[in-house]
């Protein structure tokens, strides 16, 4: 019986301890379970002993060995022997997993994210001190909006570079939150995309946070279509779809291309920048995460469901993607008043939605860029793509690498 009981315990023991390093969770059973042993031996070797110790009392005070004692006295020391070494090693086993408990404790502190003071530099063209100086001297205001003022700076080494100057957000001044901002922080900065924007430094002060992006000459696509609006500038189609096929490769990256899906949160046309050649690169990626006091209900691009359950995913980057689309295709504003008269849908999407069903679609294109035939004809087609984008439920939005073909081969879809 005790050699069973002790197979079986071995067994047990080291079974736990080979899922250790997989089932941390069930660390607490496999204590309880140990412990439960211990107490088990400890009382079968109490039992036990008295037994043997008063018979051999009784053999002491008969002084009258016989050779049939001696054979019960030899499964008593054996049973002994077992006991021991059985307690011995589950206390063994016992330390030996509280110790790498703590080495594993004391690892993780070690290894803890210090938050980090002053400038956080990511590009080899940015020294730290020059650019605390360059952002104490007074720059360029390029713009502002709810979520921080945008400036132009130029640094000793006549590098430009934009920054934003973030505005102070809920719990800036616990440390789990710094620290958390600080890791993604440091995730964006890794990112490597043609069509994204790259963070080149961060500041940290004592309630905000201020970015510095590579700067960009065109702004936004916010800036370009007001001034399109405005008839201070002409955009091609060619212009529009490859401002298109820009924004939806730099989603493809964010949500294939990394090591973990990265998700956008607030794609506007504010947080689109159009470079020297109208290539556009995605700003602000996951920010609107990090920090929920951005705006973005404001920008007329958030998907139904994060209004209903305020459940968010790349789907939901898919249909503000639909959005910008549809500012292109149109020229018009998704926050236009136009939009608010229930006769028009009351949203773009509604509204292209309405028109596709109706026949219509090609009321909806912007008369600046009607021309060619052949141009006219994907242009019908970019609005099939954008309806389809703008569905009210997310599983019949396509994935932003199915929109890649899509747009790219607009002819043949």
């Amino acid at each position: 019986m005790i050699i069973f009981m002790v197979k079986m315990v071995f067994y047990g023991v080291g079974a736990e301890v080979s899922r250790f390093s997989l089932m941390g969770k069930s660390l607490s059973k496999t204590l309880t379970g140990m412990f439960i042993l211990v107490l088990l031996c400890c009382s079968y070797y109490t039992t036990h002993g008295s037994e043997s110790s008063s018979s051999m009392t009784q053999q002491n005070l008969a002084q009258s060995p016989s050779p049939s004692s001696v054979v019960p006295q030899l499964k008593t020391n054996l049973r002994k022997i077992i006991c021991s070494v059985l307690l011995g090693c589950l206390t063994g086993i016992v330390a030996a997993i509280l110790f790498m408990f703590l080495v594993r404790f004391i690892m993780m502190y070690m290894n803890k994210n210090p938050i980090l003071k002053g400038p956080v530099i990511f590009s080899p063209k940015i020294a730290p001190k020059t650019l605390q100086l360059a952002l104490v001297n007074e720059n360029q205001l390029l713009g502002s909006s709810l979520n921080g003022k945008y400036y132009r700076t130029v640094l000793d080494n006549g590098l430009i570079v934009a920054v934003k100057q973030l505005e102070p957000f809920q719990n800036s001044s616990e440390k789990s939150s710094k620290r958390r901002i600080q890791q993604e922080l440091e995730i964006l900065a890794s990112l490597r995309h043609r069509n994204l924007m790259s963070l080149r430094a961060y500041i940290r002060e004592s309630d905000r946070f201020s970015l510095v992006y590579d700067y960009v000459p065109n702004g936004s696509l916010q800036d370009s279509m007001d001034r399109v609006r405005a008839n201070q500038l002409e955009l091609s189609w060619e212009i529009r779809h490859r401002i298109a096929v820009g924004v939806i490769k730099g989603l493809e990256y964010l949500h294939f291309g990394c090591k973990t899906k990265i998700l956008h949160y607030n794609l506007k046309p504010t947080n689109i920048m159009l470079d020297g050649e109208f290539e556009p690169r995605l700003a602000d990626c996951g920010l609107a995460h990090l920090m929920p006091n951005l705006g973005r209900a404001a920008s007329g691009c958030i998907a139904p469901e994060c209004f209903q359950n305020c459940r968010y995913t790349e789907k939901s980057d898919i249909f503000s993607f639909g959005i910008i689309l549809g500012v292109l295709l149109t020229g018009k504003d998704p926050m236009d008043p136009f939009f608010g008269e229930a006769s028009n849908g009351g949203s773009l999407g509604h509204w292209l939605h309405h028109l596709q069903h109706a026949g219509e679609a090609r009321e909806a294109l912007d008369k600046n860029i009607l021309g060619e035939e052949v141009e006219e004809d994907e242009m019908l087609m970019a609005i099939r793509i954008a309806v389809v984008c703008l569905s009210d439920s997310p599983a019949d939005r396509p994935s932003s690498d199915e929109l890649v073909p899509m747009l790219t081969q607009l002819y043949s879809f």
